[in-house]
C-alpha cells in the first residue's frame, strides 16, 4: 500500500512538472502593440524657410520676395495644461491606433505659429493701384525688386488694435498665430530598442524608435493687416502639407510615455484670406522644421 502511494505521488509530480514545462511564460504587455490605442499632448518649436508671398486683389498684385518668419514660443507655461487656455501655446495633439505590432495610424493637429519678421527689408515685385481715398494708396506704384522696410509706420509683430492704424498705414503685418494649423494623418513604424540599453523588463521601462510620414490640410487663422485695409482674422482652409518625422519614445509602466520628435515638411497654401473682402487673398509655400516633446498614454479597449 505504501509503495502504491509513492508511485501515485511521483506520477502526479511528473505530470505537473511536464505541464509547467509546456506552458509558455506569460508574455509582457509591451511585447505586442496590435490593437492598442494611444493619445498624446505636447509642445513644439518651429523654424521656417524663407518664402515668396503673393498678395492679390482687385487693385493690386505684388509679391514679397524671400519673406523671413519665425515662431512664437510661450516657454514653460501653465497654459499647456490649463483646459481653458491650452490651445494658445504651440501644441501637438495626436490620437492613434496600432493596426500591427510595428505600424500605427494617427490623426492629429500640429498647432504651429508663423510670424513675419517686421524687422526686415524685403524686395517687392508687382503693382499697387488703390483708389486715392484709401490710405493704402500711399503705396501706389510699380514695384520692380523695390526694397520695402516692413517696420515702418507703426508696423509691429502681433498687429495693432482696430482703429489705431496711422496714415500712412504700415505696408504689411502678416502672421498665422492662432495658428498655422496642420491637420494631418500619419502612418508610423515603431521598433523596440530596449535591448540596446540592457533593459530586462519592458513592462517597467521600454524604449522605442519611431519614424513616420504624414499628409494633411492647413487650416490657419491668419492675422493680416495689408495696406491699411481692415484685417481678416478667422479660420480658413488654405492649402495642404506633407511631412516626415523620426522620434524616440520612452514608455513607463506599460501605459505612460514621453516622446521626442524631429519633424520636417512642406506647406503649400494658395488660398489665404487676408482682408474682409473675398477679392483679397495671398499664397505662399515653404518648408518647416519642428522639435516636439509630447506626453501620452497607451491602452487597450
Amino acid at each position: 500500500m505504501k509503495t502504491n502511494f509513492i508511485l501515485f505521488f511521483l506520477l502526479c509530480f511528473s505530470i505537473n512538472t511536464f505541464a509547467q514545462e509546456e506552458m509558455p511564460l506569460q508574455e509582457k504587455y509591451t511585447a505586442h502593440n496590435k490593437g492598442k490605442f494611444f493619445v498624446s499632448w505636447g509642445g513644439n518649436r518651429e523654424s521656417y524657410s524663407k518664402s515668396d508671398v503673393n498678395f492679390r486683389g482687385k487693385d493690386y498684385n505684388f509679391t514679397v520676395e524671400n519673406m523671413s518668419a519665425h515662431d512664437k514660443p510661450k516657454g514653460w507655461h501653465m497654459d499647456y495644461v490649463n483646459p481653458a487656455r491650452m490651445t494658445i501655446p504651440q501644441t501637438n495633439l495626436r490620437l492613434g491606433y496600432f493596426f500591427s505590432d510595428h505600424y500605427s495610424v494617427t490623426i492629429g493637429v500640429d498647432h504651429m505659429k508663423y510670424v513675419m519678421s517686421q524687422n526686415q527689408t524685403a524686395n517687392v515685385n508687382g503693382y499697387i493701384d488703390l483708389p486715392t481715398d484709401q490710405a493704402g494708396s500711399f503705396y501706389n506704384g510699380i514695384y520692380n525688386n523695390t526694397p520695402v522696410d516692413m517696420s515702418l509706420y507703426g508696423a509691429q509683430e502681433g498687429g495693432v488694435d482696430k482703429g489705431t492704424i496711422q496714415n500712412p498705414p504700415p505696408f504689411l503685418m502678416y502672421e498665422h498665430t492662432d495658428g498655422l494649423n496642420y491637420v494631418n494623418t500619419e502612418v508610423s513604424r515603431h521598433d523596440d530598442i530596449s535591448s540596446l540599453f540592457n533593459l530586462p523588463n519592458t513592462d517597467k521601462v521600454q524604449i522605442n524608435l519611431t519614424e513616420g510620414l504624414g499628409v494633411g490640410l492647413l487650416f490657419p487663422k491668419t492675422n493680416t493687416t495689408l495696406l491699411g485695409k481692415e484685417r481678416h482674422d478667422d479660420f480658413h482652409v488654405s492649402g495642404y502639407g506633407l511631412s516626415a518625422k523620426a522620434g524616440l519614445n520612452i514608455t513607463f509602466f506599460k501605459h505612460f510615455y514621453i516622446q521626442g520628435e524631429l519633424k520636417g515638411g512642406y506647406i503649400n497654401m494658395q488660398d489665404i484670406r487676408t482682408t474682409q473682402s473675398s477679392d483679397d487673398s495671398a499664397s505662399q509655400d515653404f518648408f518647416f522644421f519642428q522639435r516636439i516633446i509630447a506626453f501620452g498614454g497607451i491602452f487597450r479597449i
